[in-house]
């Protein structure tokens, strides 16, 4: 009995909501790594950072959003033009700490690199 309850004080909630990767940057000296999410509207900025924090164990520092309404488009047809429209999205600008200077975007090959530096010093 005692394990059960133990075990529901470290269960957490997490939603099902999907975060979507638009695009990163790698830390500079002046600036801090971040990155760039697509998600639903409905989700905070709490949630956010709870989310990456507490899933993929990345240190946020903060977390700035942007609601953005779906655009509307009209498509011709022969008999009627046809009306519809994207969905609402938000878009999440992460801040990563510090700690994180490679967001790990991009893959090495060092056997390539190395061939490559082999065939250059010849």
């Amino acid at each position: 009995m005692r394990g059960r309850r133990l075990l529901q004080q470290f269960r957490m909630w997490m939603p099902t909501m999907p975060l979507t990767l638009v695009s990163a940057k790698n830390a500079t000296p002046t600036h801090p790594a971040r990155a760039v999410f697509r998600t639903l509207p409905r989700m905070t900025k709490h949630e956010i950072k709870e989310y990456l924090t507490k899933i993929y164990q990345l240190p946020v520092k903060q977390v700035n959003t942007m609601n953005y309404q779906g655009k509307r488009k009209r498509l011709l047809t022969q008999n009627k033009p046809v009306y519809f429209k994207y969905k609402d999205f938000k878009k999440a600008v992460v801040t990563f700490d510090d700690s994180l200077q490679d967001v790990g975007l991009g893959m090495r090959i060092l056997e390539l690199e190395e061939g490559e530096l082999a065939e250059g010093g010849k």
